[in-house]
């Protein structure tokens, strides 16, 4: 089968909005290639994992490549992709330099073409993200290596959003909770609490193709046999009790999530959200206090933050 590649050029803040909208334009998959991807593979703490100077990579941005099969025409689609990438300024995101290229792609070659990129990656002190492709032993006592397809519809699981999501329910996981992952993506996050000890999990997504996706990458990692996943729109409709719940969504979308994750929690329950970018910060903030939560942990990686808060028990 013959295949065609869009591709937009973007910034790194626009990279889950473009790709949402390469999918809902009938995508059967994409390759996120984003510049803090491989700024994260530089030595840190965790030590270096892999050679940055031996693969391709982008040094600003990011590039979203999107995949049609021959039964789209894509050039009919393309000024919707455009118009749509432009639109998202009015929701607070820049999207430049909203390039959007188109090449034909044969199938072996879009079987294969993030295969290249991905590498593991050691994500926070414990958490180690391998692609499903690649064989890999833990370096270290307390390792947890998590597997992860991103060529399904989403990136590697290591922008600063994830690794800041990660690093909060590192905080807070202390062992068989009941835990919501709203907006789950790839599933990363309920792959990763699962593995640190949580007892329940629940994803939802709004997208079918999210759902699909994280599926795929739950069926790698045997310790996510039992997580539940369904495609919901944030929390609606949902009567969970939970002991923790996670978001790493856009703040406008965490606004509205907020009464929902109040009404889910049970007293002295933790609500995680990030996806936060930096002049979205305040407004989230105080939208989470206002709603009566606690704040236990604000952090930041770049532009992106992240925010702990707990829902006060009566003696608090």
């Amino acid at each position: 089968m013959k295949w065609t590649e869009v591709t937009v050029s973007t910034s790194n803040e626009a990279v889950e909005a473009v790709s949402n909208i390469l999918m809902e334009s009938g995508a059967s998959g994409v390759k996120i290639d984003d510049a803090l991807d491989y700024q994260n593979l530089k030595p840190d703490r965790y030590g270096e994992i892999i050679d940055l100077a031996t693969i391709p990579h982008i040094t600003e941005g990011a590039k979203i490549s999107a995949y049609y099969p021959e039964t789209v025409f894509v050039p009919e689609i393309i000024p919707t992709i455009k118009q749509r990438v432009a639109k998202l300024a009015e929701f607070g995101l820049n999207p430049q330099p909203a390039e959007v290229s188109m090449a034909d792609l044969s199938d072996e070659n879009w079987a294969t073409a993030w295969k290249k990129y991905y590498h593991p990656v050691r994500v926070t002190r414990y958490l180690t993200i391998v692609p499903s492709w690649e064989s890999y032993q833990p370096t270290q006592p307390g390792e947890l290596v998590l597997k992860l397809d991103p060529g399904m519809a989403f990136g590697t699981g290591t922008h600063p959003t994830t690794k800041l999501s990660l690093q909060g329910l590192e905080t807070v996981i202390n062992g068989g909770e009941h835990l919501i992952d709203v907006g789950t993506g790839s599933g990363i996050l309920s792959i990763a609490a699962k593995a640190m000890g949580v007892g329940e999990v629940e994803a939802y997504d709004l997208d079918e193709v999210a759902v699909k996706s994280a599926q795929a990458n739950l069926d790698l990692n045997p310790v996510a046999a039992d997580i539940k996943v369904a495609a919901n729109d944030l929390l609606k409709g949902i009567q969970t009790q939970a002991d923790i719940i996670v978001a790493n969504i856009l703040a406008e979308i965490i606004i509205p999530l907020v009464p929902q994750a109040k009404a889910n929690l049970k007293r002295g329950g933790y609500f995680i959200t990030s996806g936060i970018i930096d002049d979205k910060f305040q407004t989230v903030l105080a939208t989470i206090k206002t709603a009566g939560f606690q704040i236990a942990q604000h952090t930041q990686m770049g532009d992106w933050h992240s925010i702990v808060a707990y829902l006060p028990t009566e003696e608090d």
